[in-house]
């Protein structure tokens, strides 16, 4: 059943503490791809800022995307499936990972490239931030998420699907599996 996933990406997005590396590990577990977390592919300057408390600026974003964008293409071109978990906030960010699909067409929305808001209150996302802060599981302070939270825009003709982040992740993946499998042929 999951050869019906050849040669596209779902990217799960989100504010940090949405769950996009939980569950994008497991659905790409699930669709027998390959799991990217863009957090891997952020430079140490970037890195360095989040630690500090200081938001990213489209300048510290861009050549970020474009790297992400091009290593999802590869996946694409050799007809893999891929899962990416990356935050995604606007649409200009989006529009740069879209255009991964060669047969994209600049300023449309049709593309293999699939996009999964995880969305939950802003009060879980904080709590769960601070319990991995305390861990040492991450980079990015809780303080951050309130930019973050201001970037996300979502055009509803983007057609992105929304799911409930406070769902089990066996849900989630579920609901993303059956979305993703009934869109899959468009």
């Amino acid at each position: 059943m999951a050869s019906g996933f050849k040669g596209i990406a779902v990217v799960i997005m989100g504010v940090s503490g949405a769950g996009k590396s939980t569950i994008g590990e497991m659905l790409a577990n699930f669709m027998n791809g390959n799991f990217l977390d863009a957090d891997d592919y952020h430079p140490l300057s970037n890195k360095e800022k989040m630690h500090k408390g200081i938001p990213l600026s489209d300048e510290d974003r861009i050549p970020w995307l474009e790297t992400l964008r091009d290593t999802l293409r590869e996946s694409l071109v050799s007809g893999k499936s891929v899962i990416l978990g990356c935050s995604a906030l606007q649409k200009q960010y989006r529009n740069i990972l879209r255009s991964a699909d060669p047969n994209y067409e600049v300023g449309g929305y049709a593309s293999v490239v699939k996009f999964v808001l995880l969305d939950a209150p802003a009060e879980v996302l904080a709590a769960r931030l601070e319990k991995r802060a305390a861990e040492g599981k991450h980079f990015m302070p809780a303080k951050l998420l309130q930019s973050q939270l201001d970037l996300l825009q979502i055009d509803e003709l983007e057609g992105i699907f929304k799911v409930d982040a406070t769902l089990s992740p066996q849900t989630i993946i579920s609901i993303i599996y059956t979305w993703n499998f009934s869109t899959s042929g468009e």
